[in-house]
């Protein structure tokens, strides 16, 4: 008897459209659970309601979870409960639809310290 593939985490960035949306449903689909993020709750309910609708296998495998990028509380938010829901982290699907005002550097600069340095610390990866 084959031991059942142990269950993997990601959270997707953004992932109330677009890409973010199409990354989600195929995460979910291969049995991946995905903490869909978006800034905007009733936009992120919304968009992990309409990919249950599309496939009610992926209920099981969808969760929403408010998230502002540019603001340390939401993330930490975020870190904490994926520490007390999950306990780890396996994958981390980043899109930025907020903008920094002055220069894409800027923006860059922005993920690469909330989403590699910031959570890890928080997460204690």
């Amino acid at each position: 008897m084959t031991e059942p593939t142990p269950l993997r985490y990601a959270v997707v960035t953004g992932g109330n459209k677009g890409i973010g949306l199409g990354i989600c449903r195929e995460l979910a689909s291969k049995g991946v659970m995905v903490v869909l993020t978006a800034r905007d709750e009733k936009k992120g309910l919304e968009a992990v309601e309409q990919l249950i609708k599309e496939s009610a296998s992926l209920s099981g495998h969808l969760v929403f979870h408010q998230l502002d990028v540019v603001d340390p509380l939401s993330v930490t938010s975020l870190a904490d409960f994926i520490q007390t829901k999950f306990g780890k982290l396996d994958i981390l699907v980043r899109f930025l639809t907020h903008t920094c005002k002055n220069a894409i550097f800027l923006v860059s600069g922005c993920l690469t310290f909330l989403f590699v340095f910031f959570p890890f610390q928080v997460l204690k990866f």
